[in-house]
């Protein structure tokens, strides 16, 4: 089964590393270390996170910012940083079913409006949780 990419629960782990050190040393090799990943995988979602424009990455040994504060970054922003999803569907029908058959004839449409709520409905969930609600519980 596959799931949802990693890229999603490292880009948290990243941020709140970030903000609880209030940006103080966190290179990418003392984030790496949080993580447990390698810091090549670090600087690949750091470059997402700061397209996204949630992070700001200092070149050299100069670390990494939040560019909003903690209240202002919601898990839905993380997600849609991190999850490169293909045509904003998170779940896929597999292709070409037989469409000799009721049931490969009609999965598609039956299926996707129920994915797409399911989406829906994760995405509101994520947007009401930030980042400063998820880190104070780290405390």
């Amino acid at each position: 089964m596959k799931q949802i990419s990693t890229r999603f629960s490292i880009a948290v782990h990243i941020l709140s590393v970030i903000a609880i050190t209030n940006g103080n040393d966190c290179t990418g090799d003392f984030i790496a270390g949080s993580v447990n990943t390698n810091p090549v995988i670090i600087r690949r979602i750091m470059g997402m996170l700061k397209k996204a424009g949630l992070v700001e990455v200092r070149p050299g040994v100069g670390g990494a910012s939040l560019l909003k504060s903690p209240e202002q970054i919601t898990l839905l922003d993380v997600y849609r940083a991190v999850n490169l999803i293909e045509d904003n569907q998170l779940f896929r029908v597999h292709e070409e079913p037989n469409y000799n058959c009721p049931v490969g004839r009609n999965i598609e449409t039956v299926l996707q409006s129920e994915l797409k709520e399911a989406q829906s409905v994760m995405e509101q969930r994520l947007a009401q949780t930030t980042l400063s609600r998820l880190t104070a519980k780290f405390k």
